[in-house]
C-alpha cells in the first residue's frame, strides 16, 4: 500500500500540483467503558481505517478521503478536482512554510497495550474501582475508561514518510451526592501522567482506590458546607482547574488560525493581534507558558504533526510577554504576509487532524505553564492573607474572543491569615484574561506541577475532537471576583 500511495503522489506531481500529502490509517481502534452505580452502562468497541489526501494547486487546497482504498485513482483525482475548483475562487493564494523531508517513526511510550487485556479483566478493574467509591454520602458514582490505538502513515510530495503508533488511555471517576439544601454536589478524579508510560500499566499507577477515598471525603464535606462568599480575594488554582484556565485563555487564543479569523463562525476568535507578538504583556513576570509537544507521555506528544513537521517545545509567553503561537505551515506564511514582516520563522509543528477524513488544523499540543519558585501549596497558603483554594471544573463560560471568562468549581477552601479554614460549596470566579494573568503573584514549584489529560477539545467545521495535555503548577492570582 505504501508504494501505491507514493505512486499516486508522483502522478499528482506530474499533473502540476504544488504539494500533496496522504495520511493513511491502516487501523484505529477505540474501547469505551462506563460503569454507573455498579452497572456496566456502556461497553463500546469501534474500528476504522482509510486515507485522506490533500492537494495544493494554484494556491488552493483540495481534499478527499475514503475508507475504501480499492480505487486509489478516484480518491487522489477527487482531491485534485476539488483543488482545481477552489483555485478559481481563491483570494489569498496558500503558501507553505519550508520544512525538511523526514523518514522516521514515532511510538507513544507504553508497556502493555490495553487492547491486549481480556475484556473480563477490564470489567473486573472497573468493578473494583466502583466499589471503592460505594461509601456513605454517595448517591451516584461513575467510572469512565477509554482506550485508543492508532496507526498512521504520512507520505508527502516533498519526500517525507512517517509512521506513528499512538496509544492513549483516558480515565475518570466521579461521585455525586445531595447537599443539605437539595443541590447536587460532585467530586472527580482524572488521572493525568502518573508515570512515564501510558499503556494499561498506567491504571495500576493511578491509585484509584486512594483517590476514591479522597473524593468521597471531600464530597461529604461539600454536602454540609456553606456557599462560597461573594467577594474579591486571592484565588489559588489547583491543577485540576488551572489546566482549564490555561486551555481556554492561553491555548485557544494563541491558535494562529483563530488569530487570523478562521474559527469565528464556530469556535470563536482571539483577542490577540499580529502586532501583539513581542510587545503584549500577557501576564506578570511569573508567567512562562509553552506548547511543548516533546513532553514525555501525554496525548499532546505525537512525534510529528500532520504536515510532517517534527514536534517542538515552543515558548508562547516568556516571563509575561507574548512571543509565540500555536502554528502550522500554512498559517505562518499568511500571518507574515499579512503583517508585512517576519513574525514566525516557521511552523511550530501543531497542525493535526482528528481522523483520516478530517483536514489538519492548528491544535493545541501540551500547553504548559512552567513551575515557579514559590514553593508548595502550603507555602503559598502561608503567604496568603485572604483567599480561596479552588479545585475541579464544574462549568465554564468564555468570551467569543477569549477576552474574558467565568468558571464554576467543584470545591473551595477558604484561606484566612495564612491558614486553610473550611470548605465552601458552589465556588466560582471570573475575570478578564490579560488583567487576570497580570495579577499572577505566586507559581508553585515542580512538586505542585501536574500533567492533566484532555480528551474532548472541540474545534473546526466539521467538528474535530482532539486529545492533548496541560502541565500546570498551582498558581495564585490576586484581587479576583469570586462567588458571582
Amino acid at each position: 500500500m505504501r508504494q501505491k500511495l507514493k505512486t499516486q503522489i508522483d502522478q499528482l506531481k506530474a499533473k502540476g500540483v504544488t504539494y500533496a500529502d496522504v495520511r493513511w490509517y491502516p487501523r484505529e481502534d477505540q474501547n469505551f467503558f462506563v460503569m454507573h452505580n455498579g452497572n456496566l452502562k456502556a461497553l463500546n468497541a469501534s474500528s476504522e481505517s482509510g486515507a485522506g489526501v490533500r492537494v495544493l494547486y494554484k494556491g488552493a487546497w483540495g481534499f478527499s478521503a475514503s475508507s475504501d482504498l480499492a480505487d486509489l485513482d478516484t480518491l487522489f483525482d477527487k482531491a485534485l478536482d476539488n483543488a482545481r475548483i477552489a483555485s478559481e475562487r481563491v483570494t489569498f493564494p496558500i503558501r507553505l512554510a519550508e520544512k525538511d523531508a523526514i523518514q522516521d517513526s514515532f511510538s507513544s511510550p507504553n508497556k502493555i497495550n490495553p487492547f491486549d487485556i481480556p475484556l473480563e479483566e477490564k470489567v473486573d478493574f472497573l468493578k473494583r474501582v466502583d466499589q471503592a467509591m460505594n461509601q456513605p454520602g454517595v448517591m451516584q458514582r461513575v467510572s469512565f475508561f477509554r482506550f485508543d490505538n492508532r496507526q498512521q502513515v504520512y507520505i508527502d510530495s516533498e519526500g517525507s514518510e512517517i509512521e506513528k503508533n499512538i496509544i492513549n488511555v483516558f480515565t475518570q471517576i466521579r461521585v455525586m451526592g445531595m447537599d443539605k439544601d437539595g443541590g447536587m454536589q460532585s467530586r472527580a478524579y482524572l488521572p493525568g501522567r502518573t508515570g512515564m508510560t501510558r499503556g494499561w500499566e498506567s491504571l495500576e499507577e493511578a491509585d484509584f482506590m486512594g483517590n476514591a477515598d479522597r473524593i468521597v471525603k471531600e464530597l461529604n464535606q461539600l454536602l454540609v458546607a456553606p456557599d462560597c462568599p461573594k467577594d474579591k480575594m486571592s484565588v489559588i488554582l489547583m491543577p485540576d482547574i488551572m489546566f482549564l484556565q490555561v486551555h481556554e485563555t492561553i491555548g485557544h487564543p494563541l491558535e494562529l488560525d483563530r488569530i487570523l479569523g478562521y474559527e469565528l463562525s464556530f469556535a470563536g476568535g482571539s483577542f490577540v493581534r499580529l502586532e501583539d507578538f513581542g510587545t503584549l504583556r500577557y501576564g506578570s513576570e511569573k508567567l512562562t507558558a509553552r506548547a511543548n509537544a516533546l513532553e514525555p507521555n501525554t496525548p499532546g506528544s505525537f512525534g510529528f504533526d500532520d504536515d510532517g513537521v517534527p514536534a517542538q517545545d515552543n515558548v508562547l509567553i516568556d516571563k509575561g510577554i507574548l512571543v509565540g503561537a500555536i502554528t502550522g505551515r500554512q498559517m505562518v506564511e499568511e500571518a507574515n504576509a499579512t503583517a508585512r514582516k517576519i513574525i514566525f520563522e516557521g511552523s511550530s509543528g501543531a497542525n493535526r487532524a482528528s481522523a483520516f477524513y478530517r483536514v489538519p488544523i492548528e491544535r493545541m499540543t501540551n500547553i504548559n505553564v512552567d513551575p515557579g519558585t514559590d514553593g508548595s501549596l502550603e507555602d503559598i497558603i502561608a503567604n496568603t492573607e485572604r483567599g480561596i483554594i479552588l479545585d475541579g471544573d464544574k462549568s465554564w463560560s468564555i468570551g467569543s474572543n477569549r477576552e474574558q471568562f467565568h468558571f464554576a468549581n467543584h470545591i473551595g477552601w477558604l484561606v484566612e491569615d495564612g491558614k486553610r479554614t473550611h470548605v465552601v460549596k458552589n465556588p466560582t470566579y471570573r475575570g478578564e484574561t490579560v488583567p487576570f494573568y497580570n495579577s499572577l503573584s505566586a507559581v508553585g514549584d515542580e512538586s505542585t506541577w501536574h500533567v492533566h489529560y484532555v480528551d474532548n477539545c472541540g474545534k473546526g467545521q466539521p467538528s474535530q475532537i482532539m486529545e492533548l495535555g496541560h502541565g500546570v503548577p498551582i498558581c495564585k492570582f490576586d484581587d479576583v471576583t469570586v462567588g458571582d
